[in-house]
């Protein structure tokens, strides 16, 4: 099951849900109750292993990154 990314547009809440896409009648904000939720895009689904991420990516402050795989900096 994925993940689901939701902003409250009442309170200003952000919070995840895992649900299936047809789960989605009765979903509330957990913060307030209310049901007027707008659904994010996820950014680590849109760039999580990417090239051009890796490369925009900041360096690490001391030059030197602790996991190579994940930055692509060493």
């Amino acid at each position: 099951m994925p993940i689901f990314e939701y902003r409250c547009d009442d309170c200003g809440a952000s919070f995840e849900k895992l649900m299936r896409r047809d789960e989605t009648d009765g979903l509330e904000c957990p913060a307030c109750g209310q049901k007027h939720l707008t659904q994010q895009f996820s950014t680590f689904a849109a760039h999580a292993g990417s090239p051009a991420a890796r490369a925009a990516a900041p360096a690490c402050p001391s030059g030197m990154c602790s996991n190579p795989a994940f930055c692509g900096r060493n």
